[in-house]
């Protein structure tokens, strides 16, 4: 039996657009320009240090150690395909979607499974025929490595992973046509509308704050018409700011989410030490703690990046 273990690896999975319409118009031709097409994206996956796993139908799957080989490997497939089409009338056309996935999956022989393959399917079938759609584990690892541009396509709900998985296009060249998102197939019974997901989670996180700044107005003007010497608001108005931070330490994209969450516990803990000063800076212990974790998770993604 082959030996199973668990491992970190990015995953490439690609597919053909309309492969079902090419087929029923002329399988022969369509059969003989997919191998054609395949053997082009093969050798370029090869060539950044990539391994093929898996090819069935249309599809294929590919696994890579480096995540920044892994996208460069997409575009070059991307602008290669692009120029065996143009040639080519447009009905006979074969144009790729690829997702790109870092995570942990299950390895068994040659094989891998898991929740890290099903991300790169999920985001490959919402990415644009000729297109390229990465998960935020891949974009936080290539994002200042490339010269691309990305497009945040908001949240991509994947089942067992709870809120999510944050997913961007990648801008080929100058054709914005790239990064425009598009409905998955009904039959991978998965529907997406992203520019509405990313409209309602903006609208959500705005409503979210005004409620929070609602609340703080109406506990500081109770506080003020009932006043007897004592500021006792400030209390609900430390846990109304240490939820707000925690929120938007959640959807943080410029900086870890893990560190986000650490700065803002510290800054809470600090608070509560001003608050309830009484002449001794203990918060500078717990703090030393926060700094040190933070610390530890910096030098862990800073070893990660460079290894990728």
């Amino acid at each position: 039996m082959p030996e199973t273990r668990r491992k970190l690896t990015t995953i490439f999975s690609a597919d053909v657009q309309d492969y079902t319409r090419m087929m029923r118009a002329d399988e022969e031709g369509t059969l003989d320009t997919l191998k054609l097409y395949r053997e082009a994206m093969s050798r370029l996956i090869e060539a950044h240090y990539g391994r093929v796993i898996n090819t069935w139908g249309d599809g294929l799957i590919a696994e890579f150690s480096s995540v920044v080989e892994a996208v460069r490997a997409a575009l070059d497939v991307q602008t290669e395909l692009a120029g065996y089409n143009a040639d080519r009338p447009d009905e006979t056309r074969m144009l790729f979607r690829i997702g790109i996935n870092l995570g942990d999956v299950i390895a068994e022989g040659d094989d891998i499974y898991g929740d890290g393959v099903n991300v790169a399917a999920r985001l490959q079938a919402l990415a644009s025929a000729g297109g390229i759609v990465i998960s935020n584990t891949v974009y936080d690892q290539v994002r200042n490595k490339l010269a691309v541009g990305f497009e945040c396509l908001g949240q991509l709900q994947v089942k067992n992973i709870e809120g999510g998985v944050l997913s961007y296009a990648v801008r080929i060249g100058e054709d914005t046509k790239q990064a425009q998102p598009v409905t998955p197939p009904v039959n991978d019974g998965y529907r997406a509308d992203l520019t509405r997901t990313g409209a309602t989670a903006a609208a959500s996180k705005s409503t979210s704050l005004a409620l929070l700044a609602i609340i703080a107005i109406g506990l500081v003007g109770i506080n003020f018409l009932s006043w007897d010497g004592t500021f006792w608001s400030r209390w609900p108005l430390l846990v109304l700011a240490a939820i707000w931070g925690l929120r938007w330490a959640k959807t943080a994209e410029r900086i870890d989410r893990f560190i986000a969450a650490l700065v803002v516990i510290g800054l809470t803990i600090a608070g509560i030490n001003m608050i309830s000063w009484e002449g001794r800076f203990w918060a500078a212990w717990p703090l030393l703690a926060i700094a040190v974790i933070g610390g530890i998770r910096w030098v862990m993604r800073y070893r990660r990046s460079a290894g990728g």
